[in-house]
């Protein structure tokens, strides 16, 4: 059995690229190399992610002065968009261009609710590999990456300067239980949610699915209560057994209750990703930001590598000009753009040395964690696995099961909605 494919050697890949049945229409890609249209009545629309479309603003309006058409940008919750999608793209109000986790590509290929894209090496040699490979399915190409991202530290400096702070798991329990006085605390994190927790178990050898040689997947072999991770989620276990995570930390509110307790410097550090930085800066923290700490096993902390793509609808009317589209806004320049106005960092390779990622003490937390982090896994498999996984973290959280009990029923229960949901 083989756990996740790690990417160590990203430093001059992911790891610097912060220089995140079938139902619809024929999937063949065009040549969109093609000439695009010059009617001036041709609209796209592109669904982007909130808050997001400043990024994309001058973009949009030289590519409609480019090709004579009009562009209608509507930003939608990204994560969201695929749920939609299968609701409007039937009944022809979806987008032509949607943006998406890089983690539902399988998905969307198997219902056919993205098209292949037909571009050229010199077009896709540009992302760094790992980036690129969240859009393959059997070694096709159905989007182009725009952002990635992993999970990183937080802390308050008012609280831990960056020569004080702990550089190991261990070290930030034994500082969580020296200041932890019920309303203030030291590291928080989410370990209730698999999201977060994986970075731990998979330190200790869980996986969720293991691959082959090739890096495929085998969601019939599922490490999520193996030695391994069963280890990881009882080290997790003391956190809690001990109050040093906070009640409310647990369940849907947990996030808010996390963020709250920074914001308020009420926490010393936490775990979050860039989808932060922007609220802790407007909030006023003064923070610093790292990669995850190690573990006792002389390991690093993992992450999943969350990738965001441009991709184009199986619903798409003009499905050329959209893969178009995609290209324009996902190349080189117009990447750096974004990432200048949303801080979110690209996936373009070249960019690792571009002083406007070097001189961000946030993508470089990325960056280095990023030698530490794995894809997550993209087939429709995983979809099983976030509840069963989430419950079996909540029961483990709040002692109502001990580890090994709690994901060896998680495990029964993914491996029955597999046998169900996919045959």
């Amino acid at each position: 059995m083989k756990k996740f494919k790690k990417y160590f050697g990203l430093m001059s890949g992911i790891a610097l690229t912060l220089s995140l049945a079938a139902c619809g229409p024929d999937d063949n890609a065009e040549d969109a190399s093609k000439e695009a249209p010059k009617d001036k009545n041709v609209e796209l629309l592109v669904w982007e992610d909130i808050q997001k479309g400043e990024g994309i603003k001058d973009a949009i309006s030289q590519f409609e002065k480019d090709n004579n058409v009009t562009v209608k940008v509507v930003e939608k919750a990204y994560a969201q968009q695929i749920e939609d999608l299968r609701l409007d793209g039937p009944a022809g109000t979806g987008p032509d261009v949607l943006t998406m986790p890089g983690d539902q590509i399988g998905t969307a290929v198997t219902e056919g609710l993205i098209k292949q894209l037909n571009v050229s090496d010199d077009v896709t040699s540009i992302y760094t590999e790992a980036a690129m490979q969240s859009q393959m399915v059997d070694n096709k190409v159905y989007g182009l990456p725009k952002a990635v991202e992993t999970t990183m530290l937080y802390y308050n400096k008012d609280l831990v300067s960056a020569e004080e702070l702990p550089k190991t798991l261990d070290e930030w329990y034994d500082y969580s239980k020296k200041v932890t006085d019920g309303k203030n605390f030291g590291f928080l994190a989410l370990f209730d949610q698999i999201y977060y927790a994986n970075s731990v178990m998979s330190g200790y050898g869980g996986y969720i699915f293991g691959q082959d040689a090739d890096g495929n997947y085998n969601p019939e072999d599922i490490g999520l209560n193996n030695e391994g991770a069963i280890e990881g989620a009882q080290y997790i276990q003391k956190f809690y057994k001990e109050k040093l995570f906070p009640s409310g930390i647990v369940g849907e509110q947990g996030i808010n209750v996390l963020e709250s307790l920074f914001t308020e410097g009420k926490a010393a550090a936490i775990i979050s990703g860039p989808w932060n930085i922007e609220p802790f800066t407007k909030a006023g923290v003064n923070y610093g930001v790292s990669k995850l700490p190690e573990l006792s096993n002389g390991k690093n902390m993992s992450a999943f590598i969350g990738v965001k793509s441009y991709n184009v609808s199986g619903y798409s009317k003009n499905a050329e000009l959209a893969e178009k589209l995609v290209v324009f806004l996902a190349n080189e320049e117009n990447s750096k753009k974004r990432y200048e106005l949303t801080q979110e960092v690209p996936a373009v390779a070249a960019l690792a040395d571009d002083p406007a990622v070097t001189e961000s003490e946030a993508a470089q937390a990325v960056a280095e964690q990023s030698q530490f982090s794995e894809l997550m896994p993209s087939i429709p498999q995983m979809n099983e696995v976030w509840t069963p996984a989430d419950a079996a973290l909540q029961t483990i959280a709040t002692g109502k099961a001990e580890p090994k009990d709690a994901l060896n029923q998680a495990v029964e229960t993914i491996k029955g909605q597999i046998k169900a949901k996919h045959k």
